[in-house]
């Protein structure tokens, strides 16, 4: 997310298309190579290598005022700082961090026997372990340890720093056992799961509104020594306003290679980013250690429409009217009246059957009825598919 401001000076911040010309490794350089001054963080115990560490227990005994400070504290950190905070000892049996390891393994063995090898979004399908939805599956379990689990008061904190109240929690346990190869760098959630080309249709100010809808997060559920791969993070990328784009370039690939921060964990620390900053899980190179982490996916409550819409109604309802505007020959009118009417966007889904195993991505509904469409399918088919798309995206 960048720096640059509206307010000093009264320029406007730039609305045009960021495109990968715009990718400039030097001025990348510029931006993130810095030191992190702990003056500018007056509560973390210390910084490694640019990254802030704070003590949970510090934390948690802070006043309500005092929170609040350190509220902003952290939200500074995240957006104008290294861009990263781990908070040692976030979890321990307090939170049950143990048993909700035992509760994790055992819907893994659960899996493993039903047959199901889930796909994942940067890594071979079956190449590691992935719960999805796992936060569902945590409290039908066991909603005792579920509750003492998410009590959890840093969790909160740096929630509601980033996002303020109302976020919305979710959650995917991640497994990589011995051998799991590294991922390459990328940025996650919105703009980050999406191809070049995608990204490039959303101008300036949605690449710098993106971050502000997501917090990520990483509880370890065991020691994570540098060997089993914990997660590569390069501070301070995210206030590359282009990133978006430049994540998949080569030369920024190869300064990631070069340059990126890879810290040990103990079982029980957490870890929050923004989520345009540059990171990448880690080579796995270890000969036991399964490296078991509680993915967590925070966003904004403002992601929402005002009105519930039925759209699948909807589509049905007009799919004969657009098949006779498809057959005018006027593909733009066509397009206006799918964005206008279909949810483009894959997400939220039930990432159990809707699994980005072909891409990044399900298939969305606009997606679907475009294919409808050029394939000719009858109003009876499209149905079908429609049904099965949304039974996909069934919790």
């Amino acid at each position: 997310m960048t720096l640059r401001s509206a307010s000093t000076d009264g320029t406007a911040l730039g609305a045009g298309r960021i495109t990968e010309a715009k990718c400039d490794l030097a001025d990348f350089v510029a931006l993130i190579e810095r030191g992190t001054d702990l003056a500018d963080y007056p509560h973390a115990s210390h910084s490694d290598r640019g990254v802030l560490f704070y003590d949970s227990a510090a934390v948690t005994a802070t006043t309500d005022e005092a929170r609040e400070v350190l509220a902003d504290e952290l939200a500074d950190a995240l957006l104008n700082g290294p861009g990263i905070v781990v908070f040692t000892g976030a979890f321990d049996e307090r939170h049950g961090l143990a048993e909700a390891t035992a509760l994790f393994g055992r819907i893994i063995a659960d899996q493993h026997d039903a047959g199901i090898a889930n796909g994942d979004h940067f890594a071979k399908p079956g190449a590691n372990d992935r719960v999805w939805n796992a936060l569902q599956k945590f409290a039908e379990r066991d909603p005792e340890l579920y509750s003492r689990y998410y009590a959890n008061d840093v969790l909160a904190l740096v929630c509601q720093a980033w996002l303020g109240p109302w976020y919305q929690m979710t959650s995917s346990v991640n497994v990589v056992n011995p051998g799991g190869e590294a991922q390459n760098p990328h940025r996650d959630y919105h703009l980050g799961f999406m191809s070049t080309d995608t990204a490039e249709m959303f101008r300036a100010h949605v690449h710098r509104l993106s971050p502000a809808l997501t917090l990520q997060g990483a509880v370890a559920h065991v020691d994570m020594p540098v060997e089993s791969g914990p997660t590569m993070y390069l501070p301070y990328s995210q206030r590359y306003e282009a990133g978006y784009l430049a994540f998949n370039l080569p030369e920024f690939r190869r300064y990631f290679a070069d340059n990126y921060v890879q810290l040990p964990l103990a079982a029980g620390d957490a870890v929050f980013f923004n989520p345009a900053l540059f990171h990448a899980a880690g080579h796995n190179t270890s000969s036991d250690i399964k490296r078991m982490a509680n993915l967590l996916q925070v966003s904004s409550a403002f992601g929402r429409a005002m009105d519930a819409v039925d759209r699948s109604a909807m589509l049905r309802w007009i799919y004969p009217a657009l098949q006779k505007l498809a057959g005018s020959g006027d593909q733009r009118a066509v397009a206006n009246v799918i964005a206008a009417s279909a949810e483009g966007y894959a997400f939220p889904s039930n990432l159990d059957l809707d699994q980005p195993i072909t891409g990044l991505t399900g298939e969305s509904q606009a997606q679907l009825l475009t294919r409808a469409l050029a394939d000719g399918f009858t109003a009876e088919r499209f149905d079908v598919e429609l049904s099965a798309l949304d039974a996909r995206h069934i919790p």
